[in-house]
């Protein structure tokens, strides 16, 4: 099956490429910046479709005839062959990119979207850390893509929307920390529990997949790609979150920054070394303690339990202490286990507490 883009002309190129730096603009400056990413997909979702929009005024008009995200929109019996069972790996590309393009005549959804990823995704977000978070959007993304084509893999009908996805991070919230209260417009705006939101969608999503199973008659959503998102980011959460910054089920009364900090610095504290179990570098080597390091290794030894404290004491080391093999200065470099003493000239002559 070939590619729609080969009849475009112009003005269809025109609004494809402004279609897709709508979609990519926001996440890269979300990357870039290392600023909220949640915030970035949801910008996304919203200004391409925007962009879908601005095609539709267009075709009113006359200027444009091909409706010009054909090549990415997930049609079932285009992705998946049936009579081979495998995927057509020409459009593959169509599982992740359905999931920024919404019907330009309901933008109702793409709100209803929106709100999730924003409401729902920043908290998760700030839970996970902006990589795992990604990492759970991309596999709710994929699982409601997978979930449409496995159960509807004879419909030739284009499937769009970010609703899997959005789905998928209430399967995942649901599973990390259910107990987080999260503002969310359910008859008023106020905070309510994860686990009340999540099984609330889940639970509607399931009694309209299943009436709409019993009738026969579409509802022109796609209630089996939601459930397909949120049971996917659901099993998976565990695995993604495991060793992230906050522990699963966490009772704190949900997400700020504050928390966040302090959950890191729990975690920091748990895997720190003792230093009253370890000989310092220059003991270890059977050299004498510099005199003038002495009294601050002393202090660090003593008062060693918090990380800050820590980090401060090594601070001093590293200014006014020299490597005790080739007399380079040293210097401090932060790893998850906590602050470490290295050689500025050769980790291997000293990195201390040793990895």
């Amino acid at each position: 099956m070939g590619f729609a883009m080969s009849l475009f002309t112009t003005s269809e190129w025109f609004v494809l490429l402004l279609w897709f730096v709508a979609v990519s603009a926001p996440i890269v400056y979300a990357v870039r910046t290392r600023t909220s990413l949640a915030m970035g997909i949801t910008v996304s979702v919203l200004l391409g479709a925007v962009v879908q929009v601005l095609w539709a005024m267009l075709s009113s008009w006359g200027l444009v005839e091909y409706w010009v995200w054909y090549d990415f929109v997930l049609v079932p019996n285009r992705t998946l062959d049936l009579e081979n069972r495998t995927f057509d790996l020409a459009f593959l590309h169509t599982l992740a990119t359905a999931g920024f393009l919404h019907s330009q005549g309901d933008m109702m959804h793409v709100l209803g979207n929106v709100i999730i990823l924003a409401l729902v995704g920043v908290p998760l977000e700030q839970r996970l850390g902006g990589k795992r978070f990604a990492a759970v959007y991309v596999i709710g993304l994929l699982g409601g893509s997978l979930g449409w084509v496995v159960f509807n893999a004879a419909s030739g009908t284009p499937a769009l929307g970010a609703s899997g996805a959005a789905f998928g991070l209430l399967g995942a919230y649901l599973a990390g920390w259910p107990k987080d209260e999260i503002p969310f417009p359910l008859l008023l705006i106020r905070p309510w529990p994860v686990v009340f939101i999540a099984l609330l969608y889940f639970g509607l999503e399931l009694v309209r997949a299943l009436a709409t199973m019993d009738s026969g008659v579409s509802s022109g959503i796609a209630h089996m790609a939601h459930i397909g998102g949120f049971i996917a980011a659901y099993a998976l959460l565990p695995l993604v979150a495991k060793g992230g910054p906050v522990e699963l089920g966490v009772v704190d009364g949900g997400p700020s920054q504050g928390d966040v900090h302090a959950a890191k610095r729990r975690r920091l504290k748990a895997t720190m070394v003792n230093l009253n179990d370890i000989e310092d570098p220059w003991t270890a080597r059977g050299l004498d303690v510099p005199k003038h390091l002495r009294e601050p290794l002393k202090n660090l030894v003593q008062a060693s339990d918090e990380p800050e404290t820590r980090t401060a004491w090594m601070e001093h080391l590293a200014d006014a202490g020299r490597c005790p093999v080739c007399d380079a200065p040293l210097g401090l470099v932060e790893r998850n286990t906590g602050p470490h003493l290295q050689c500025s000239s050769a980790v291997e002559h000293l990195e201390w507490p040793p990895r």
